[in-house]
């Protein structure tokens, strides 16, 4: 007889699993087959959808589904979702809801009080937006969805809230006022005294005290029995805890008659008014944080005019699709990205690089969404509608950066985890010592309320998320883009800086500036053959050359047999005849010498190099001149003026760096530096622990920008790309990179600030309250302004603006 019991059977479920790597009808069918071999699974995939649809019986547990679609050769990417948070009262809810998400399986949650934003990367398969509005649910606070579509509704919810504490606080004050008028006596005769108990008689003070202890106060009882329900505590706990104790000892006191104890309603009563006084100012500051990001949601066009059957009707942006034309009145806003199919006007691109001069637009220039149109009228082709904007890429990264949490913020977190029960311990230390020591228990009793009311870990939740929220904003809108808040906080730490040139300190325009033929050579013979052989090539030389060809009237014949070789040169066969072009070292390498008279002349006038060789001999030398940006000298100044070491990478010759580094300011420079190997030049000014940036366009830099600490993308937000690096500068200006690293050093001293503020308040003010040098009253209305007094600090970084010359 088998004595072993059964294992109990999983629960029915339905999975929804995205799936990667599928490429055609047979790679679904596979998929399907392997998962319909589990037991108790029956599973359909979409191969147009990239989706498989799995109902399990609770045979075959969600792990096995995912496993085995790996094993088959594919994957189940994992996915992010942002949930909008309500409920939450201090740093201990936002840490304690982050254990809770972090315990779902597949989940990493980051959970940020300031934002009331909770964002989770999650396995698909083993957890679920579901679960985790569930696992909120049960923790004890609400969750939804989260998106720009809900950040009105948001607003409106906010609003609301706060006219209704402030008709609840203005109840509570009338009611507390005359408890209030008993503070002189009792300051005169002291903390117990009897003066202040003659004023008002004791059963209207009850009749006072008690609608603001339960009715007013109602919201942190909520929260409190929220908290606890969830297996947690929150400063809520310490309000309800440090009050209530007030006001049952002397409901106690005055419902039994006991004439000689003191009662304290007004000290219960007071602390609920001012606490809830403190919130209020911290809801309306903590609005102002996030201002940035509403003003850039606000920029977004409703309506849009648009051409349909050749007459002009107005429609909502959200019906537009790619390839839609639309009209853009003088004065209106562009609703969408485009391009220019006629007309001729200036639009004023501030709202997304931060400057402020208009930008001329004519036909083939590209516009975007929310730019306010000068006095032309615009005909424009959709390009990138809804979520595919700039602006909403913006509005995606700004969102993201103000959501995720800096380093620094590690220490006040671990703080606040055990911050309440700590606090707990100490005012039941304090009212056993004082009792023990004076045999007063009145007096001992105020004291441990004085230990739960001034104790606060909201200072210590909000000292670094209000400070990255309102320096992320004051970056967007200057242009600067920040993925997140460990970049803002490593910006800060660099100590090198490694630039591009090409793009960077340069336009990333070049144009051939010389050709020089090598004897029996034309100069169009030379173009000819160079532009046919860079034809197909997209790198900016290659299209100098061919523009030039084409400038000068020429017919470009075909290539074939074309290689590249990474960096250096090209070899193809034009009409016959076999063709290399590149820098002179590489034609030196291939067997071809290239006059170094004619090298040295072109280089030194800062010109990059293209030297052309066929069938084996030389024929020529071009000379590509990229104008330098008229900002990139007072950029290195600026970079330099901020302590960091300045070097320039480049693949050009030594001569035409030389002369680019020397044009610019920039002392230190690696040239002849090939795209792959700018990597390991960044890995190697990091020798010896030095913090290393790398600053370039996003494209060909994208190996050295992945290697440095801190990467800036400049220019790149103009292709939507503004997740190509940790901090995208949308302007085409290395001055940006200077702000970004100011604005950087200015967030962290306001995080300093803020956490010293916290760290030393909570350290002086429990240690005097359970010393009873702090009356409760003093001790709540210090508690409720702590928090203020942090949001306040940094809102001060509205202040920053970025230099511009």
């Amino acid at each position: 007889m088998n004595d072993r019991s059964p294992v109990p059977a999983l629960p029915a479920a339905e999975l929804d699993l995205p799936i990667a790597g599928m490429t055609c009808a047979a790679c679904a069918t596979r998929i399907e087959k392997v998962l319909n071999r589990l037991p108790g699974v029956d599973a359909s995939v979409n191969l147009a959808a990239e989706h498989a649809h799995v109902a399990l019986s609770g045979e075959t547990a969600p792990e096995a589904v995912v496993e085995a679609i790996r094993k088959a050769g594919f994957d189940v990417p994992p996915a992010e979702l942002e949930l909008s948070i309500s409920g939450m009262t201090c740093a201990a809810c936002s840490t304690r809801l982050e254990k809770v998400l972090n315990r779902l399986p597949g989940v990493q949650a980051t959970v940020n009080l300031a934002t009331e934003r909770a964002h989770l990367h999650y396995q698909p398969g083993l957890s679920s937006p579901q679960a985790a509005i569930a696992a909120v649910a049960r923790a004890g606070f609400a969750a939804v969805e989260a998106g720009l579509d809900i950040r009105e509704q948001e607003r409106a919810r906010h609003a609301e809230t706060w006219r209704r504490d402030l008709r609840r606080f203005w109840i509570a004050a009338l009611l507390t006022l005359p408890l209030a008028a008993q503070m002189p006596g009792m300051l005169a005769g002291g903390w117990g005294g009897e003066a202040h108990h003659d004023l008002i008689p004791r059963w209207l003070q009850l009749l006072l005290a008690t609608p603001v202890q339960f009715w007013i106060g109602a919201r942190f009882y909520r929260g409190a029995w929220a908290a606890l329900r969830g297996g947690g505590a929150n400063m809520d706990v310490l309000v309800v805890l440090g009050t209530s104790m007030a006001w049952v000892f002397s409901a106690v006191v005055t419902l039994f008659g006991l004439h000689d104890q003191h009662v304290y309603f007004e000290a219960s009563a007071m602390i609920i008014t001012l606490v809830l006084l403190g919130k209020l100012m911290e809801a309306r500051a903590k609005a102002r944080t996030g201002a940035a990001l509403d003003a850039l949601v606000r920029l977004q066009p409703r309506m849009a005019r648009v051409e349909r059957d050749g007459k002009l009707v107005e429609v909502p942006v959200a019906t537009l699709r790619p390839g839609d034309l639309f009209v853009v009145r003088p004065g209106d806003a562009v609703p969408v990205d485009g391009m220019v199919e006629s007309g001729q006007s200036a639009l004023n691109e501030a709202m997304l690089t931060g400057e402020s001069l208009p930008v001329d637009k004519t036909a083939g220039d590209r516009v975007f969404a929310a730019t306010l149109n000068g006095e032309g009228l615009l005909r424009c082709r959709a390009t990138g509608v809804g979520g595919a904007t700039l602006l909403a890429g913006i509005i995606r990264l700004v969102a993201q950066a103000q959501g995720s949490k800096a380093p620094v913020q590690r220490l006040a977190d671990r703080i606040s985890a055990v911050f309440v029960p700590v606090v707990v311990g100490l005012a039941v230390l304090t009212l056993a010592g004082w009792w023990l020591w004076s045999g007063d228990f009145a007096q001992a009793l105020i004291n441990a309320v004085a230990v739960l009311v001034i104790a606060c870990p909201c200072a210590l939740g909000l000292a670094t998320p209000t400070a990255i929220m309102v320096g992320t904003g004051q970056g967007a809108r200057a242009g600067m883009l920040v993925k997140n808040a460990e970049a803002l906080e490593l910006a800060e730490k660099l100590r090198v800086l490694a630039v591009d040139k090409t793009g960077t300190l340069t336009r990333g325009e070049p144009a051939v500036a010389e050709v020089r033929p090598a004897p029996g050579w034309s100069r169009e013979e030379v173009l000819r053959l160079a532009g046919a052989l860079e034809q197909g090539s997209a790198h900016p030389i290659a299209r100098a050359v061919v523009d030039e060809a084409h400038h000068a009237g020429l017919t470009l014949p075909a290539v074939d047999a074309v290689r590249s070789h990474g960096g250096k040169g090209i070899e193809g066969r034009v009409e016959g005849r076999a063709l290399v072009l590149g820098a002179p070292a590489f034609l030196a390498e291939q067997g071809v010498a290239v006059p170094a008279e004619a090298v040295a002349e072109l280089a030194a006038a800062g010109q990059s190099l293209v030297a052309v060789g066929v069938d084996g001999a030389y024929a020529g030398l071009l000379g590509v001149a990229d104008p330098l940006r008229e900002d990139s000298p007072r950029a290195v100044a600026r970079l330099h003026a901020l302590g960091l070491r300045v070097v320039m990478l480049t693949g050009d010759h030594e001569v035409t760096a030389a002369a680019i580094a020397r044009q610019v300011g920039i002392d230190e420079y690696r040239a002849g530096v090939l795209p792959d190997g700018k990597a390991e030049a960044v890995k190697a000014l990091g020798a010896g622990g030095l913090r290393v940036g790398m600053a370039g366009d996003g494209i060909n830099d994208a190996p050295a920008l992945a290697a440095a600490d801190v990467s800036f993308a400049i220019g790149v937000g103009a292709d939507v790309a503004v997740e190509a690096a940790d901090i995208t500068l949308v302007r085409n200006s290395l001055e940006g990179v200077a702000d970004a690293i100011d604005l950087s050093r200015a967030t962290l001293a306001k995080i300093r600030q803020n956490l010293f503020f916290a760290f030393i308040y909570n350290v002086l003010g429990i240690p005097l309250a359970a010393l009873g040098f702090l009356n409760p009253v003093v001790a709540g209305a210090a508690m409720a302004m702590s928090s203020v007094s942090v949001v306040s600090n940094s809102l001060l970084l509205r202040r920053w603006r970025p230099r511009r010359g």
